[in-house]
């Protein structure tokens, strides 16, 4: 297997996520977690960061920068998506179980609908 690539994109999509749920501005981001705020400029541009700035950013956010390796050979996918995705919501203590359960049927109906898409070759 070849060597995997950092997905800053996915990075930079899970901290607007961690910058949503704490409500704050990126320049608030910025502040709190030690980087120039023309770093998260730059990653949103689809930059991406330099180690020091990613190693403050996942402190701050309390993400787990080895989730975002991607393997360069399809063959090297252990999990299913899907899979990792329900069960982040529901140990996510920030959701009731009913609302893990209602965000995990929204998910897979879209994502199904999605791949279905993506196979078939249909833009709709």
């Amino acid at each position: 297997m070849s060597n995997p690539r950092f997905d800053a994109e996915g990075f930079y999509s899970a901290l607007d996520s961690v910058r949503q749920a704490r409500r704050l501005t990126w320049k608030q981001i910025a502040a709190q977690a030690g980087v120039a705020a023309s770093t998260l400029t730059r990653m949103g541009q689809g930059k991406r960061p330099d180690i020091d700035g990613l190693a403050a950013l996942a402190s701050w956010s309390k993400l787990d920068v080895s989730s975002f390796y991607r393997p360069t050979e399809t063959s090297a996918r252990n999990a299913e998506p899907l899979a990792e995705i329900t069960a982040l919501l529901r140990a996510d203590k920030n959701l009731s179980g009913e609302g893990a359960i209602a965000l995990e049927n929204m998910l897979k109906s879209a994502y199904e609908h999605l791949r279905r898409r993506d196979i078939d070759g249909d833009e709709t």
